[in-house]
């Protein structure tokens, strides 16, 4: 008997599928299949990987139902024609050899084509406004002809995945994709017997689910995944969507899947770390009380705790994990053996995944697992010759090398002054940034588990080199970039990490220069708190290095604060209790301050990796910000791929 997460681990059934467990890998685009939607080698080791985690079901990325304009993405599956058959076949065939059953999502994705090509369909001649912004593409309102036979194609769809061996169908209903289109009066605006009461605005997903019963029988398990609410102020309500959900299980839908969001309200959707965890879990609750058929909670469930307390509490009967299968693809078993302290958590960061599939065109990995698109091809091995390896620096790259390194059978020992974690205890200090405190006690634990001597003093050439180290690997992060013009040392001076970090006092009228992640964290964190807070950055816009998730959460957070913002200027001097400003054009604006924060960005700090680069006979390397000063994601996927070198 599991003493931590009983009820996440008690097998459950969607209509006569019998489930192993509560947890469903939720389905998410990779961009691993071939151009023509088949199925490729690197996206059967992405899913067996998946598979052998513990998880109970594995949906499988939705697949476009036609050839003419349902496919949204590069590389995208495909469940268009016959020929994909045999390598679907092949994908669900390895899903269930590992110990999960396996289910795929259809869809078609009417205005969100990320591709920006013609031919694209709609409910109504209403464009998603940053694919508008990029390529000037306007949807063309779908015929009753052509719906006839958009139905047909997902029926057809539902059919071929019956035939390539799935065990479940779950049709995509959510997220702004063509079937939200309809069913939102945001998106929806016919005047037809498709558009206008909800009846009408619902009647393309009735007669989907009706057209795939056909094809497929009553018996075979098919779901449908939801939006809660669209959260567009004249959009899709709960109360519509609790509606619908009656409707589905009355026509023989076998379980709801409830998100939430389209690609407009991206952060609703693809929830960033400003976003509260289990950000969806509230609509799912409502809707399991209108229904009797099974509701699956999905949303930024990032750690076993969360899941278990919405299955125990009734929220849900299962919980759909996305991004945290990414993050450790053993989740569900670190869970299932209770050991929640090993599970490597995602930290909602969208970096990897969001970043650059939907946005860079590149296929998924996670800012936390370099091996996710990867898997095969950058897994851990022993090392062929086991070397005496010292890391300096215990931060996030400092100590995932050290990790990776132990695992491979090296000796290892890191050097940290202070205390393990680096920047990651003042990244985490503001309430939107909780998220990163589990990956820290994460890395941490490791280091502890796997007995890696840890040596809480400064590194130097001479007591490196008394040692007989192999490899140093340097990760002594980065430094503050100060602020020089005139009379900066009239007034307090302070940077924004030893802000974050408790070490200083602040005054009232507080200016922070530089308005990029750090500085703009920072900021908000004070404003929060209650300080008149101004920022000062010199581009044209602050956070112009950040997700555009990430971007979309801070702005709203923004906009419930009195905090000021001035693009387009830099502080050229300091006068007495004011601050000069120059903008663009030379025009010049005085604005009081008695504290000034400087964000202004960091450089490597390589003072220790150029004494040993003569001055060692070991072999020298450096990763994370001792190479570019960068995120998370940069810190982990050097350091992980260095570490499997050595």
């Amino acid at each position: 008997m599991k003493k931590l997460f009983p009820n996440l681990f008690k097998p459950g059934k969607i209509g006569n599928l019998e489930l192993k467990n509560r947890i469903v890998k939720a389905p998410q685009s990779t961009g691993m299949s071939n151009m023509d939607g088949s199925v490729s080698e690197r996206l059967i080791r992405h899913y067996r990987e998946l598979a052998k985690g513990g998880t109970g079901l594995v949906i499988v990325e939705y697949a476009y139902v036609d050839n003419i304009a349902s496919k949204s993405a590069q590389c995208q599956l495909g469940i268009s024609d016959k020929e994909h058959i045999p390598g679907l076949s092949w994908l669900a065939d390895v899903i269930k050899d590992n110990g999960a059953k396996a289910g795929i999502q259809i869809e078609h994705c009417g205005r969100q084509k990320f591709l920006g090509t013609k031919p694209m369909k709609a409910a109504s001649q209403i464009p998603w406004p940053n694919l508008y912004n990029n390529y000037g593409v306007v949807p063309d309102a779908l015929t009753i002809e052509e719906i006839e036979k958009i139905v047909e194609a997902f029926g057809d769809s539902a059919k071929r995945a019956v035939d390539a061996g799935f065990d479940l169908v779950e049709i995509h209903g959510a997220h702004g994709y063509l079937i939200t289109n309809f069913l939102s009066p945001h998106t929806n605006k016919r005047n037809d017997f498709y558009g206008g009461s909800l009846e009408n605005r619902m009647r393309i997903l009735v007669q989907i689910v009706n057209n795939c019963r056909k094809k497929i029988g009553y018996d075979f398990p098919l779901t449908v995944r939801l939006s809660g609410t669209d959260y567009e102020p004249d959009g899709l309500t709960i109360e519509d969507t609790i509606t619908i959900s009656k409707v589905l299980e009355q026509i023989g839908i076998d379980a709801i899947h409830v998100s939430g969001g389209d690609h407009h309200t991206m952060i609703d959707q693809v929830s960033p770390m400003p976003v509260p965890v289990c950000h969806n879990v509230w609509a799912a609750e409502i809707i399991k009380k209108g229904v009797s058929i099974p509701v699956i909670a999905s949303g930024s469930i990032t750690l076993p705790e969360y899941a278990e307390e919405i299955i125990s509490s009734g929220k849900g009967d299962f919980v759909g994990l996305g991004r945290p299968l990414w993050a450790d693809q053993e989740w569900p078993k670190k869970a299932m053996e209770d050991r929640p302290e090993d599970i490597r958590p995602c930290i909602r960061c969208n970096e990897g995944c969001l970043e650059r599939t939907f946005f860079k065109y590149r296929a998924v990995t996670c800012g936390v697992n370099p091996t996710i698109g990867r898997e095969g091809d950058l897994q851990i091995t022993p090392a062929l010759v086991k070397k005496k390896v010292l890391i300096v620096g215990g931060g996030p790259a400092g100590m995932e090398a050290a990790r990776v390194c132990a695992l491979r059978g090296h000796e290892v020992t890191l050097y940290e002054k202070k205390q393990l974690g680096g920047y990651l205890h003042e990244a985490s200090v503001p309430e939107f940034k909780q998220d990163i405190k589990p990956f820290m006690s994460y890395l941490i634990h490791q280091i502890e588990k796997l007995g890696i001597n840890v040596v809480n003093e400064d590194a130097t050439v001479e007591n490196i080199n008394s040692q007989g180290y192999d490899v140093v690997i340097v990760a002594t992060g980065a430094r503050n970039i100060e602020l020089k013009v005139p009379g900066i040392d009239k007034n307090l001076v302070v940077n924004a990490l030893d802000v974050l970090d408790g070490k200083v006092q602040l005054g009232k009228n507080i200016i922070v220069v530089g308005g990029g992640l750090i500085g703009t964290e920072t900021a908000l964190y004070l404003s929060e708190q209650g300080y008149d807070i101004s920022i000062v950055e010199m581009l044209n816009e602050i956070m112009a290095d950040v997700a555009v998730t990430d971007k979309l959460a801070y702005a709203e957070r923004i906009k419930k604060t009195n905090l000021k913002i001035y693009t387009g200027y830099k502080v050229v001097e300091v006068t007495g209790e004011n601050v000069v400003l120059s903008g663009s054009k030379g025009n010049k604006k005085l604005i009081p301050a008695d504290t000034i924060i400087t964000a202004i960005g960091l450089s490597p700090d390589n003072c220790l990796y150029n004494d040993l680069v003569n001055g060692t006979e070991a072999e020298v390397y450096k990763i994370g910000d001792a190479v570019i000063a960068g995120k998370i994601y940069d810190a982990i996927h050097t350091a992980y791929k260095l570490a499997l070198n050595i």
